[in-house]
């Protein structure tokens, strides 16, 4: 039997956005491996083994998917929404450049983002050019994070925020604000998109004048409009064109 290694992204939340690609790798599978809350999404079965592990363990999830892989299995590491994204798809190639044995089969099946299911919630304030910063520095210094995030809004381009506001991180996200303010006009737009598609789900659009750190947690998605970001009606867009 041939191993191989799928890694997938589950979308973020609402089971009918996981993409059929996906479903019929997670039926093909044998085993999957993942972060506790996103194997506790993927149904048990005859044959398949699911194998949950801390969310700081992506290198030696990897690895072991690899290894499986190389002994016949067929792999399924799951991510939340797309696993090209500040997820499980950049650490197995991390594991794959280290690794001596031969690669297996290996296939990305990408997923709906939480960027951009939050955004279509929205409305479409991603609608011209926009970046999407992860806001937490445990894998790369605060500095390097203030130094785009300034630069970013220097740019004026909209963003998306990923990770804004842990427990052990708390005095993080007023430093995001106080750096917006410096750079941005206080009417800016900025919404707070919380666990989007699930039951918990919530949306709060604001100004930049409005905003307060407790708007964010870690199920927050934050999405920031560029200076021609507005309001029609319920929504917020941001028109595709930019007058010179």
């Amino acid at each position: 039997m041939t191993g191989w290694v799928v890694v997938a992204g589950l979308g973020p939340g609402d089971a009918a956005l996981v993409t059929p690609e996906v479903e019929a790798a997670l039926a093909e599978a044998t085993d999957v491996l993942g972060y506790f809350p996103y194997v506790a999404r993927v149904a048990p079965r005859p044959g398949l083994t699911l194998s949950p592990s801390d969310n700081r363990e992506e290198l030696d999830r990897a690895s072991e998917a690899l290894r499986l892989a190389a002994e016949g299995r067929r792999v399924v590491i799951v991510s939340s929404g797309d696993p090209g994204v500040f997820a499980m798809a950049s650490a197995l190639f991390e594991a794959l450049e280290a690794a001596t044995a031969p690669a297996p089969q290996i296939r990305v099946l990408p997923g709906i983002t939480a960027m951009l299911a939050a955004a279509a919630r929205i409305g479409a304030p991603l609608g011209h050019d926009f970046c999407a910063i992860n806001l937490s520095d445990n894998l790369k210094p605060w500095e390097l994070i203030e130094r785009r995030l300034r630069l970013a809004a220097q740019a004026d381009f909209a963003m998306a925020f990923y990770n804004p506001r842990s427990k052990s991180r708390p005095h993080q996200f007023p430093r995001v604000l106080e750096i917006l303010r410096e750079e941005c006009e206080p009417g800016r737009l900025i919404s707070f998109a919380r666990a989007v598609s699930t039951p918990d789900e919530a949306i709060r659009t604001v100004t930049l004048a409005e905003a307060t750190p407790e708007m964010a947690d870690m199920r927050t998605v934050v999405i920031v409009g560029n200076s021609a970001t507005r309001r029609v009606g319920d929504w917020v867009y941001t028109p595709r064109s930019v007058s010179a």
